[in-house]
């Protein structure tokens, strides 16, 4: 705490800055957040790098800083789904959404890569585990703000679209914000196209979508309980971040 002096001479206590700091620090450290993005922040996001960007990516960061200034009562539960090919950006603004929230509204949040969600899920069967799945799957069912990164990136199977239908339906029902990346296109599978019977199969004309990826229902589900923010561009890392000898 510390003391303050109003304009007509009384003082009281207030909470120090430093207590707001680290209580921010210290759900940030539960967060999850991977050590390779814990530098980013809506302000790090650089939407204009070079002649290869998109105003999408300008468009997105408005919308992440709105979602933010908004959030919870504008939000009433909804979240975000982020779109857009591999090095655009999406786990940056997911990760800079996240700290955003924790460190100017006070929320709470967790961040888990789609792939290692599921191999921690599948390896709770193992009977030398001693973690069972809703030990595993309760954080990301009760977490206020997740952020679930690359969804579709598993390969799809029954047992994969039944776990991905229960953390969707169990946030959805909850009300709970979700934030969600993904480097396939949000159209439903590619099978659902319609085409001339003389053309080339649809599978051949593109490749695969969202929908093929988590099952068209559960892709209608994420348009109910996630605003769809589609950023285009090249690949930032591959432009910019080229790895070098030094």
């Amino acid at each position: 705490m510390r003391i303050v002096e109003d304009s007509a001479g009384r003082r009281t206590a207030v909470p120090c800055v430093c207590r707001a700091q680290r209580r921010t620090r210290r759900v940030l450290n539960l967060a999850r957040i991977p050590r390779r993005y814990e530098h980013c922040t809506l302000d790090s996001f650089e939407p204009n790098f070079g002649e290869g960007s998109h105003r999408s990516l300008s468009t997105a960061l408005k919308n992440a800083r709105k979602f933010v200034d908004g959030y919870p009562l504008m939000n009433d539960g909804s979240g975000l789904l982020l779109t857009g090919a591999i090095g655009v950006g999406k786990t940056h603004l997911a990760v800079g959404i996240l700290q955003a929230l924790v460190d100017e509204r006070g929320a709470t949040g967790l961040f888990y890569d789609y792939r290692e969600l599921l191999k921690q899920v599948q390896n709770s069967y193992n009977p030398r585990v001693a973690a069972t799945e809703l030990e595993v799957l309760a954080p990301v069912f009760d977490a206020e703000v997740l952020v679930l990164d690359e969804i579709g990136a598993s390969k799809p199977t029954d047992w994969v679209w039944d776990t991905v239908a229960h953390i969707l339906n169990t946030r959805y029902n909850d009300k709970r914000t979700t934030i969600i990346t993904t480097n396939y296109a949000n159209l439903p599978p590619l099978g659902m196209a319609v085409g001339d019977e003389n053309q080339r199969p649809a599978r051949a004309l593109r490749e695969e979508t969202l929908g093929d990826r988590i099952g068209e229902r559960m892709r209608s589900r994420l348009q109910e309980m996630c605003i769809v923010v589609e950023m285009q561009g090249e690949d930032f890392r591959q432009k910019v971040k080229k790895a070098s000898f030094s």
